[in-house]
């Protein structure tokens, strides 16, 4: 691995490493949203309809996609030299 691949490596890493660091604080902000929510359905609105329901879909849309950003499949592969090399010549083979 030449030193340019290297570097891809590791800011591939720290990109990751944040991504990982937003998604815990996301879900500690969702649960206590969560928490306020129903907290506040159940001294306003007890018995009536569960809207904190909504608010939990919601945010819970974007904690999925938060967590597969930072730890599943949406989360892109650095591109290495090699992969740049073997590009180039697939086109220059092109011509």
């Amino acid at each position: 691995m030449n030193e340019e691949d290297s570097k891809a490596v590791r800011k591939y890493a720290e990109k990751q490493l944040k991504l990982k660091r937003d998604f815990r604080e996301y879900l500690v902000v969702y649960a206590f949203v969560s928490a306020l929510t129903t907290g506040i359905w159940l001294i306003a609105t007890p018995g009536f309809y569960f809207w904190p329901g909504w608010v939990m879909f919601g945010m819970g849309i974007a904690a999925v996609i938060a967590g597969l950003e930072a730890y599943g499949k949406l989360s892109p592969k650095p591109i290495t030299q090699a992969e740049i090399d073997a590009e180039v010549e697939r086109l220059k083979t092109k011509r």
